[in-house]
């Protein structure tokens, strides 16, 4: 499991690898535009099960912290929705990979 880390806080966003490899390219195209936006998931049930959110903005810093060491294959239709959501007026709300993925190398499976 990876970690984003946000700004100076002891906010840590735990994700596994391939999740946060598409979230990084989602949000890093994001401000390269120079754009701004919210970013929310759910929590997992060992910190309360409920929903959380952060301000994402080309000023607060973000440390991607991946637990392995290999690339991550992307899967094209999982980053289309996920900027479409972070495009949108609720901003980028991380959903699972969609099922049936033809993308994903068969050893990832």
């Amino acid at each position: 499991m990876g970690k984003i880390l946000y700004a100076d806080s002891d906010i840590e966003i735990i994700f596994d690898d391939r999740a946060m490899a598409h979230l990084q390219v989602v949000i890093g195209a994001k401000l390269r535009r120079g754009e701004g936006f919210f970013f929310s998931w759910k929590d997992d049930v060992s910190v309360g099960d409920g929903r959380s959110a952060i301000w994402v903005d080309k000023g607060i810093p973000l440390y991607f912290r991946f637990s392995g060491s290999r690339p991550i294959s992307m899967n094209r239709d999982w980053l289309e929705l996920l900027t479409q959501s972070a495009n949108s007026t609720q901003g980028l709300v991380f959903m699972p990979e969609p099922e049936g993925d033809t993308n994903r190398p068969k050893s990832q499976v």
